[in-house]
């Protein structure tokens, strides 16, 4: 059975300039609706899609993680670092099956939600 999975982007900006944008994401009516918590290992880590193709996987490093994070479309990649501890979303074309995550070292309770 599937999930339909919603997501918005609400950002506030205050003090110097003021207001608030809001970013709607498509509806994801076949959404595998997962939460998992991996541990990663140090070095390259292939994080494997839901077989129920999602839309976006936000990532959720634990807190107070101080480990570096390079997310990479194939292990060789030179990759981007990501944020110790705030959520990365990206959002998923669904050709894809995979991507990795690099760790400076061990890495326990990184949470995936899958929508």
């Amino acid at each position: 059975m599937s999930v339909t999975a919603a997501r918005t982007t609400t950002v506030q900006y205050s003090v110097d300039v003021s207001g608030t944008e809001t970013l709607t994401a498509a509806v994801n009516a076949a959404s595998p609706g997962q939460i998992e918590i991996k541990n990663l290992a140090s070095g390259a880590n292939t994080i494997t899609v839901p077989a129920v193709i999602p839309v976006c996987c936000i990532i959720k490093p634990p807190t107070g993680n101080v480990t570096a994070i390079t997310l990479k479309g194939i292990a060789g990649d030179t990759g981007i670092r990501i944020h110790n501890t705030d959520p990365t979303e990206i959002a998923l074309d669904p050709s894809v099956a995979s991507f990795v995550l690099n760790a400076g070292a061990i890495i326990n309770g990184v949470r995936f939600f899958w929508l």
